[in-house]
């Protein structure tokens, strides 16, 4: 009992501390937010958009939003965060999203062939007589060997579902055999999209309404554009001859699965904060909608890695795949984070996820291919240039708390023997004690005494780093546990940092 009253007085006296620090994180993320307005005053400005709308969600909520332009050259209305734009390929996502909640409902394996849900798929002709049967899974990973097909898939939104089968049917040329390597194809999402229709017993844009877009609450979000009120839809514009051109409608049709969807910003982010719930893994009750472990499967590309070489003072060059419905990026400037664009005639749109820092960016546009990624990379990169938003570092593992103390009563010794029991078996054997024991007294010898170990910055529950503050610098220690019941360390590095 007194340790538990003295837990509610430590969280007592600790409470206005706490209040001021949320106050000054509020107000650093209100000033980094600041710093987007002109990112995407210029985007307006340079791709002649008649309106355009962006938005920050952190935090589990649509933190930050802005508007401006119109949504129709004609009557002047003013976009709002509840106009409705096209985001064309960011349906993708979505149909990808169905196609796992059918799985786990155990209507078919990712790696079930395409030919065994969708019929006209039997009569194939592939390219080789060694090619593997289309799965699943390459048609989320664009690896079924189908032709990039941009612009042409855009211009196919409203076809029909008879015509789409005979399509299928007539067995479409094949760029290389299927599991070979990414390749972008619309068409390949058109027949995920037929997968979903198929295996559900619902046309897709049902199924997707049903058990995505209405949980999430997501009610002016439509495939069918004709739904949308004339006073919330944004009119997709090009810029032809110095003017703003209207477009004509597309769709809907059977092709509304590689890039159908219509949405709002009010709506989009509250599937954006879904999908980033299912950052980090943790214990706790899952999601009705879907589990967060096949959430975060949106991620896994097929290993078709690709390099994006980039050039600048805020960039790098960026190693690529495509996971199911989303690119995954990793590079120097934002680390790991997933992203994907929409582009139709008359719109152009993109979003980006960060799923170590919990945010994301998105925008939408209503002119023709407007390269929205260019803009929503760049406010990006301010947020994490702004420290507002730092990457969130899973906790540290009782056992690594106690690889550091095992480490620092090693040091204080300077014999890896007074705690032999802590290190794996394999330590011993890749350096002896007389050699370890030397390079103790040589840290010894530059840092002196050293105190306790700081909180551990960990990679994983069984790896990470920390530090000893000393006389003469401090002992930076970073540790790797073994696969052992209890965990032992299997490999430690000690470096001498100055100060």
């Amino acid at each position: 009992m007194r340790i538990v009253l003295a837990a509610l007085l430590a969280m007592a006296l600790s409470a206005p501390a706490h209040a001021q620090s949320a106050d000054a994180q509020a107000a650093e993320q209100a000033k980094a937010f600041s710093r987007l307005d002109p990112i995407f005053a210029r985007f307006a400005a340079e791709r002649h958009t008649p309106g355009l709308v962006f938005g920050v969600v952190a935090d589990g909520k649509l933190a930050y939003v802005r508007a401006s332009g119109v949504q129709d050259t004609a009557s002047g209305r003013p976009v709002t965060p509840d106009t409705v734009f096209r985001i064309a390929s960011m349906s993708k996502n979505f149909t990808a999203l169905a196609v796992l909640k059918l799985r786990d409902e155990g209507k078919f394996s990712l790696d079930a062939p395409v030919e065994t849900i969708v019929p006209e798929f039997a009569g194939l002709s592939y390219p080789t007589s060694d090619s593997p049967r289309i799965r699943v899974r390459d048609l989320l990973n664009h690896a079924g060997g189908f032709v990039t097909d941009d612009p042409w898939g855009d211009r196919q939104l409203a076809m029909s579902e008879a015509d789409f089968s005979a399509l299928m049917k007539s067995s479409p040329p094949f760029s290389r055999p299927p599991a070979m390597a990414m390749e972008y194809s619309n068409f390949g999402y058109a027949v995920a999209g037929r997968i979903v229709t198929n295996a559900s017993g619902q046309p897709f844009a049902a199924y997707i309404g049903q058990n995505i877009l209405a949980p999430l609450g997501m009610a002016a979000s439509t495939y069918d554009i004709s739904k949308i009120p004339a006073e919330h839809r944004a009119v997709g514009y090009d810029w032809i001859d110095e003017q703003w051109v209207e477009e004509p409608v597309l769709g809907p049709g059977a092709f509304g699965a590689m890039g159908g969807l219509a949405v709002s910003a009010t709506d989009y982010a509250k599937y954006v904060a879904w999908v980033l719930d299912a950052w980090p893994p943790r214990d706790g009750a899952d999601d009705p909608i879907l589990r967060r472990s096949s959430r975060r499967e949106i991620v896994q590309g097929s290993n078709f890695p690709m390099v994006v070489t980039r050039s600048g003072p805020d960039t790098c060059d960026r190693a690529r795949t495509y996971g199911m419905g989303m690119i995954v990026f990793a590079d120097c400037m934002l680390g790991p984070h997933f992203t994907h664009s929409g582009g139709l005639p008359g719109y152009g749109s993109n979003v980006l996820f960060l799923p170590e820092r919990g945010i994301a960016v998105f925008a939408f546009a209503n002119m023709t291919y407007a390269p929205a990624s260019l803009y929503v990379r760049e406010a990006a990169l301010e947020l994490v240039k702004s420290g507002a938003f730092p990457a969130r570092v899973p906790p540290a593992s009782h056992q690594l708390q106690a690889a550091a103390r095992d480490l620092a009563a090693v040091y204080a010794a300077g014999d890896i023997m007074s705690r032999k029991d802590a290190f794996a078996m394999n330590v011993l054997l890749d350096s002896d004690a007389a050699h370890r024991n030397a390079d103790l007294a040589a840290l010894r010898g530059k840092l002196g005494t050293c105190g306790a170990p700081e909180p551990f910055v960990s990679d994983t529950a069984m790896s990470g780093t920390t530090y000893l503050p000393c006389q003469h610098g401090r002992l930076k220690a970073q540790v790797i546990l073994a696969p052992t019941r209890p965990p032992t360390i299997q490999s430690y590095v000690l470096t001498a940092e100055n100060r």
